[in-house]
């Protein structure tokens, strides 16, 4: 037992052993002009959050590792914890100063790179990417791995041989993303994006600082303390309390994102189930908002055949009764034919109305010395569908609804032909109109999307 602790002890004594006075020195007078605002600091901040925030809009997670491997603010949140254990006021102001004024800069310059990309737009920002969402939930797990990060790169510091692993763990303690989030949200008023990430960079901030101090104290920096005196200094105690403080947050967001995880994931879950059991249909894309207790849910599905109005509200049924709560269903159809290039496909063609005569009964000829010309009545046509083509200022596809202000059935193009029913109605201030295209299916348009084609007039031939 004894020489198990005697074991322990010496690789103690190897993993944390005081540096030389001479070594010591060397390292503070390394990392003190990094931690000063300067021209190539600045220019690290203006490319390192450039790279980060095209990469953050385009979703590209190659590109933000580039922006880390810059890591220019990593500079300062050492000099801070450098200068907690070793006393040097002026070390902690400058790096402070310098962490400030590079913070802020980031954050301004991607607000603006934001507000030029949606004036623009070089790349359209429909939602937020993965890459922006995932930085405003932080946890404690975000925790760990900064306080990881800031041990590995303050030992590595220490220890000349371990500079390798610097790159490596400037993408681990990621520092300007966070930052470039919080632009990209005050740009888009998202202050919802902007607070999660503002709490993961404190958090990343604090953390790094908080390890990076401990380890300069455990290597011998303290300037009046030394580890065999069972003492720890006040700054590491100050910085374990922010740490504390941080937890109470960072534990709320993290259950918070747990369980609209699960809850997102048994949603995708029973309407992928239920839209499967529909004849030929599968789920294209799935868009819930949360609108206090009920969900407001916008599902497109691809179908073989449109969906009558009875199978939409029985999958809204099917789709509360799994998830046992109320939903507000749209249901977007996208109609789709599987062709197989092996096997030609069938001309059918599709009936067209139309006209039928009716004949009235002719005159007999009146007896006279002179024949007169006999009148031959034309034939009255009963109501038929009128024909007409689509009209629409803009190249955008018209959509051809089911009822008025109901699902989506089909599409229609400009200067399709259809054919006009003869069904008005008027819904949420437009007059709405029912029409049959070419494909046999009959639907309601606005009235303003299509243009009658009038007949020309085709003279009557009389008896001379």
């Amino acid at each position: 037992m004894i020489k198990q602790i005697q074991i322990s002890k010496n690789w103690l004594k190897k993993l944390v052993h005081p540096m030389s006075l001479e070594k010591r020195r060397g390292i503070t007078a390394e990392i003190t002009p990094t931690t000063r605002p300067s021209f190539n600091f600045f220019l690290l901040v203006v490319l390192s959050c450039s790279i980060a925030t095209m990469g953050l809009i385009t979703n590209s997670a190659a590109v933000i590792i580039g922006a880390m491997l810059l890591a220019p603010l990593m500079s300062p949140i050492i000099g801070i914890g450098l200068a907690s254990i070793s006393g040097d006021t002026k070390l902690l102001k400058s790096s402070f100063f310098t962490l400030a004024v590079g913070a802020m800069l980031a954050v301004i310059l991607a607000t603006l790179m934001t507000l030029i990309n949606n004036a623009l737009p070089f790349y359209s920002m429909q939602e937020l990417s993965t890459e922006i969402t995932s930085r405003t939930h932080p946890t404690p797990v975000d925790m760990v791995i900064a306080l990881a990060g800031g041990i590995a790169a303050a030992y590595a510091l220490t220890e000349p041989d371990l500079s390798a692993a610097l790159p490596g763990v400037a993408i681990a303690t990621a520092l300007m993303p966070p930052l470039c989030t919080i632009g990209i949200g005050v740009a888009i008023d998202r202050w919802d994006v902007a607070g999660g990430a503002s709490l993961l960079f404190l958090t990343n901030a604090v953390t790094i600082a908080f390890a990076a101090a401990l380890v300069f104290f455990l290597r011998g920096f303290s300037s009046d303390l030394r580890i065999t005196d069972h003492k720890v200094p006040r700054s590491l105690v100050i910085a374990a309390g922010l740490i504390v403080l941080l937890l109470i947050p960072l534990t709320f967001y993290g259950v918070k994102f747990f369980r609209e995880a699960a809850e997102n994931r048994l949603i995708n879950t029973v309407v992928t189930r239920e839209v499967s059991k529909l004849n030929g249909a599968e789920l294209v894309s799935l868009d819930v908002t949360r609108d206090g207790d009920a969900l407001d849910m916008e599902i497109t599905i691809r179908t073989a055949s449109s969906l009558d109005y009875e199978q939409v509200v029985q999958l809204q049924k099917e789709i509360v009764a799994g998830l046992n709560q109320s939903v507000k269903l749209k249901v977007n159809q996208v109609i789709a034919e599987q062709l197989d290039p092996l096997i030609a496909p069938t001309a059918t063609p599709t009936p067209m109305p139309d006209a039928t005569a009716t004949f009235t009964p002719t005159p007999s000829p009146t007896a006279s010395l002179t024949p007169l010309p006999t009148l031959t009545s034309t034939p009255t046509l009963t109501p038929t569908p009128a024909q007409g083509r689509v009209v629409w200022p803009t190249m955008p596809a018209l959509l051809l609804y089911q009822e008025p202000g109901g699902p989506m059935i089909g599409y229609l193009y400009p200067g399709q032909q259809i054919s006009y029913l003869y069904q008005q109605q008027t819904y949420a201030g437009l007059e709405w109109i029912q029409v049959e295209d070419s494909a046999g299916r009959i639907g309601w348009i606005p009235s303003g999307y299509m243009q009658l084609l009038l007949p020309s007039d085709t003279p009557v031939a009389t008896e001379n």
